[in-house]
């Protein structure tokens, strides 16, 4: 059920979790659902997320609605029109601090702000300003995903690769969703493997002994 609230009363909306859990996929459903009640939707993302082309924002289950990238936060501000009623954000994680206050302002003028992201990086830490987001929302939606080790419910993002660092963009080319029990960091890993190698000890990876 989405969350009602007079319209001359702004709110924030956050949708977080971690990759394949269905985040992009809510954002849309409820903006969808807004543009059904004849409100005026504007939706942004951040202009490093091109993995599905520069101008839609695109779940994993390919469903899209036109967006505008922005390189950013601030200039979500600039762009508002004046019958806008509901405003969608993709890929909160990646802004700047400024996403903060632009939500803030938004809702103060009395907008709905939708934001979808992930709430913890692929080492299982709080990811940007995620945090600040979640805390000053009137909605937060944490989806969990499905293990693709054991089934179980995932919450981790699992980064099958050890490149790049925090903000390296993919999709299942570069990430799975994991358990807890199934998650770890490449670079540890591939640190004990330097440390075993040069004491002479055979590597065993870690998930063999899980």
């Amino acid at each position: 059920m989405d969350f009602g609230y007079p319209h001359s009363s702004g709110w924030i909306e956050v949708v977080c979790g971690c990759m394949f859990s269905g985040k992009t996929e809510e954002l849309l459903r409820r903006l969808h659902r807004a543009q059904i009640a004849r409100q005026k939707v504007q939706l942004f993302k951040p202009v490093i997320d091109d993995r599905y082309g520069k101008d839609f924002v695109v779940s994993h289950n390919q469903n899209r609605m036109l967006s505008t990238p922005v390189s950013k936060a601030q200039d979500i501000l600039k762009l508002i029109e004046d019958t806008t009623r509901v405003v969608g954000i993709d890929e909160a994680q990646f802004f700047d601090e400024s996403v903060i206050e632009v939500a803030e302002r938004l809702s103060n003028r009395g907008l709905r702000v939708v934001m979808a992201g992930l709430d913890m990086d692929y080492k299982g830490q709080p990811f940007g300003f995620m945090p600040q987001l979640m805390s000053i929302a009137e909605q937060v939606i944490k989806l969990s995903a499905i293990c693709v080790v054991c089934g179980q419910p995932a919450s981790r993002t699992q980064k099958t690769r050890a490149e790049g660092g925090q903000v390296v963009v993919g999709a299942h080319d570069l990430y799975e969703a994991r358990c807890r029990r199934h998650h770890y960091i490449p670079e540890k890993i591939e640190k004990e493997k330097e440390d075993d190698f040069s004491v002479g000890r055979s590597y065993q990876p870690l998930m063999e002994n899980l």
